[in-house]
């Protein structure tokens, strides 16, 4: 039976990790800001809240031992990560699908703190399911047929066999096979936290659910290179609710995919915490979700931490129904 392990407790604070890390900028250019749609409302709500039930804590007490805001859920890191290779927020890279404004705030989950220059890595899929980097071993799919429902057909009876399926969520890290690198961005946060991606809204693949990846790195330094040093102190998941995914799954690309679809409540990685696991809060025309989505969410990160998603605690890629 697959494991899913959701490292939400409040332990004792990690040993800083200490390892190099660098970003690497084509060409050697300093970082520059870019702008999304002309404008980027960068400092704009990104979900936080101190309503009971979208993951913050309720602050009954004003001692400083209470934490204001739950930890957001560890993930694996999954097998198609690649180390900040574009410093970004415009990550379409021209990849056809529903526009996608992603809006992240990073807090102190113990102070309520917005962390600022942090690096913030997302990755995921295109409309299709595969990803960049990665073409051959993603297991996306097109070229016609009926778009999902909402439940999963032909689910096998039994307990599986063998090894689970390449799907981008769990499993050791896989070399990139290609040089392609569209859907992929790193950026810093500003001083009130908040960092802003252009995408689309990505697709699925087989054992699944429709989600981004993600890292949050802290306590490095911005230089003309990127990013170096620091430790990475969440690596999570974003995850999108099962109505914004069907009203996706009428509109071309996503319309032609043949991939059965793991929904969100069989998929293995989502721990169906809501905003704490990853759920973003997500705005859109109700019928014309063409137009383009807002998506929004608040991370309570532990900025002590070290978090790569590597480790072994690190939870299956594949839903038990593949």
């Amino acid at each position: 039976m697959p494991m899913t392990e959701n490292q939400t407790a409040q332990g004792p604070k990690h040993k800083r990790d200490v390892t190099r890390r660098k970003v690497v900028v084509a060409g050697g250019a300093a970082v520059v800001a870019v702008g999304v749609g002309g404008t980027i409302a960068a400092t704009a709500n990104a979900g936080q809240t101190s309503k009971t039930g979208k993951g913050v804590s309720p602050t009954a007490s004003s001692t400083s031992s209470e934490e204001c805001y739950k930890l957001t859920s560890e993930t694996t890191e999954g097998p198609y990560y690649i180390d900040a290779d574009k410093i970004r927020q415009d990550i379409t890279e021209e990849k056809e699908g529903i526009p996608l404004t992603l809006r992240l705030k990073v807090i102190d989950n113990e102070t309520c703190k917005p962390i600022r220059n942090a690096a913030v890595d997302i990755w995921h899929c295109d409309a299709l399911g595969l990803y960049s980097g990665y073409e051959d071993l993603s297991t996306g799919g097109g070229g016609g047929g009926t778009p999902p429902s909402g439940t999963p057909t032909d689910v096998p009876s039994g307990t599986p066999t063998g090894s689970p399926p390449a799907g981008g969520g769990g499993g050791s890290h896989e070399e990139p096979t290609d040089d392609k690198r569209y859907l992929r961005g790193t950026w810093k946060t500003d001083k009130q936290g908040f960092v802003t991606f252009k995408t689309i809204f990505p697709g699925w693949y087989r054992g699944r659910c429709v989600h981004i990846h993600t890292k949050v790195h802290v306590n490095g330094s911005w230089t003309d290179a990127g990013y170096e040093g620091g430790n990475t102190c969440h690596t999570g998941q974003f995850f999108f609710d099962e109505e914004s995914v069907l009203a996706s799954a009428e509109v071309e690309p996503y319309s032609t995919s043949t991939t059965e679809r793991t929904t969100l409540t069989e998929d293995t990685i989502y721990d169906q915490s809501g905003t704490t696991g990853g759920l973003l809060k997500l705005k859109y025309k109700k019928k014309d979700i063409a137009k383009g989505v807002i998506g929004t969410i608040t991370m309570g990160v532990d900025p002590e931490a070290t978090h790569d998603g590597t480790g072994d605690a690190v939870q299956p890629g594949a839903s038990a129904s593949t």
